[in-house]
């Protein structure tokens, strides 16, 4: 268990810091306000995603050896931020959970998937029996 928590270390920071900014008070944001981007907080969800999956691979790069477990390790952060969605709707006075927040966590995810394929696709396997 150790040995996978330090492994995975920038990971859990980077889940970490998603789930603090996810659950802290609206108003912390409010100083923000000068930055008029529409749709701003759709392209937030979709960059913490993509870097919480893409440090998630980077740091299991070397045991991931096949397409079809690097979208069941996909299945890990979009879990995580439906349920900091369910979290922000039961826990939170000042936020709300929304569809589409957890539609661009998973955008955000499957970029970093399908961008992490098109970088490094997995080895082919070659048979010997001719």
């Amino acid at each position: 268990m150790i040995k996978m928590i330090k492994k995975n270390k920038f990971s859990i920071l980077v889940a970490l810091t998603i789930m603090y900014l996810s659950l802290t008070s609206s108003h912390t944001f409010d100083k923000v306000s000068f930055i008029t981007i529409p749709y701003i907080d759709k392209i937030v969800h979709f960059g913490m995603y993509f870097g919480l999956m893409s440090v998630i691979i980077l740091e299991n790069r070397k045991t991931i050896n096949k397409t079809s477990h690097l979208f069941l390790i996909g299945l890990i952060p979009l879990l995580y931020g439906i349920l900091l969605e369910i979290m922000q709707s039961t826990l939170t006075l000042t936020r709300t959970g929304s569809f589409y927040d957890a539609l661009f966590n998973c955008a955000g995810i499957l970029v970093s998937i399908l961008l992490w394929l098109s970088i490094r696709p997995p080895e082919k396997k070659y048979s010997d029996s001719n």
